[in-house]
């Protein structure tokens, strides 16, 4: 999808980027399960909460941030990168912080501003205490918390990474850039547009001077569309190289495939986890791929920067997040264990042909025959006192 169309579709979304819900629990939009959260917390940044957490949460219970782009609304970049059907399809709590007009007339999150991108202070600040409170309030496990966003979305998940590294199991930014690039518009112009390349260890200070956490450092997946005229595919390097700097890994990739036709590069630790990968989407512009998940699902809507690519980005990075083995069916089995009632008829005569069956089976076996089905359900319902 091109610039132009891209721009074209964002002007067509007034209605959703115009919603403003004051009240507790009231919906994001009619297509969105998200509800907004007041009362969360400290709030320097003056953000609005939004959230959905499933009636079952897979075990350990997990929760993803997600941070929507310039012009965008959270619900509608839930509706266009699909993460509430990720949410309830495989049991995870789902936080969408979402930036006002009054902060940023484009609602881009301020990832340049120093006062908004310093630990405990500004938007980055008020999103932390977002995932506080979801995660007493939900009981998450404070070890399965992840991040991710596209574009200035993206570029604030750089600095969720860097300012709460310890908050933060993995990150994943789509079309975004590296932390601590740029302290004011003009820096970040440059970034988006130029994408200036600084050294490895340079960048990596960038973070590890954001805080005092000295490690273990997130894991991170970066997207970047290759003919991304918004924010340059240079700035997809400038992350892995300042997060490989920060895992202490190698610049050359440990491998090299192909994902849906697109490559993928990867590198891991000493225990041979993915600490760092990188798609590139050829020929994509500004925005977040979509496409067919592994399961034959499909997840999001296409709309302004949500690509139809042929790979599910929203899919892929909560694969990489390791959320998509729960299995919901199982986990109600589990999660409603019931006394066993007493045998009705139809159980029990499941039952008494289920053993009928067995024991014909192995007489019919010893005299190497072959056996009368309806001879046997015969006898079962017999057993069971339904025919006489």
């Amino acid at each position: 999808m091109s610039l132009a169309r891209n721009v074209d579709l964002l002007r067509r979304l007034p209605r959703l980027d115009g919603l403003r819900f004051a009240e507790l629990g009231r919906r994001a939009d009619a297509s969105s399960p998200l509800e907004e959260v007041t009362g969360f917390g400290d709030n320097p940044g003056a953000l609005r909460m939004f959230a959905f957490v499933p009636a079952r949460l897979q075990k350990p219970r997990a929760l993803v941030v997600v941070l929507h782009g310039c012009g965008q609304t959270a619900a509608a970049y839930d509706l266009g990168a699909g993460w509430s059907t990720l949410a309830q399809h495989y049991g995870f709590a789902l936080l969408m912080p979402e930036q006002q007009r009054i902060n940023n007339g484009n609602t881009c999150f301020n990832w340049f501003n120093p006062e908004d991108t310093a630990r405990g202070s500004g938007e980055a600040h008020s999103i932390r205490e977002m995932i506080a409170h979801t995660v007493g309030a939900h009981r998450i496990d404070p070890r399965q918390v992840f991040i991710t966003g596209l574009s200035a979305g993206g570029g604030m998940t750089s600095v969720m990474l860097a300012t709460y590294p310890e908050v933060f199991a993995a990150g994943a930014v789509i079309a975004g850039l590296p932390y601590g690039i740029a302290s004011n518009l003009r820096e970040a112009l440059d970034g988006m547009f130029h994408s200036p390349v600084r050294p490895a260890r340079e960048l990596g200070d960038l973070v590890r001077n954001a805080s005092a956490h000295r490690g273990p450092w997130p894991k991170i997946s970066v997207w970047h569309g290759s003919a991304d005229r918004t924010v340059n595919p240079g700035n997809a390097n400038e992350i892995v190289k300042q997060w490989l700097d920060l895992h202490d890994l190698p610049e050359a990739p440990m491998a090299e495939t192909n994902v849906d036709g697109y490559p993928r590069q990867a590198w891991w630790g000493k225990d041979g986890e993915t600490l760092v990968e990188s798609y590139a989407i050829t020929d994509m512009a500004h925005g977040t791929p979509l496409g067919l998940a592994d399961n034959d699902q499909r997840y999001g809507v296409e709309g302004a920067f949500l690509i139809e690519a042929g790979i599910s980005s929203s899919y892929h990075i909560a694969k990489f997040f390791g959320l998509t083995d729960w299995i919901a069916d199982a986990a109600k089995a589990e999660a409603k264990p019931v006394a066993k009632p007493a045998l009705s008829p139809a159980p029990h005569l499941a039952r008494s042909i289920r053993t009928a069956v067995a024991d014909e089976s192995a007489e019919r076996k010893q005299e190497a025959r072959g056996f009368d089905l309806g001879q046997i359900i015969t006898r079962a319902l017999t057993a069971a006192g339904l025919m006489k």
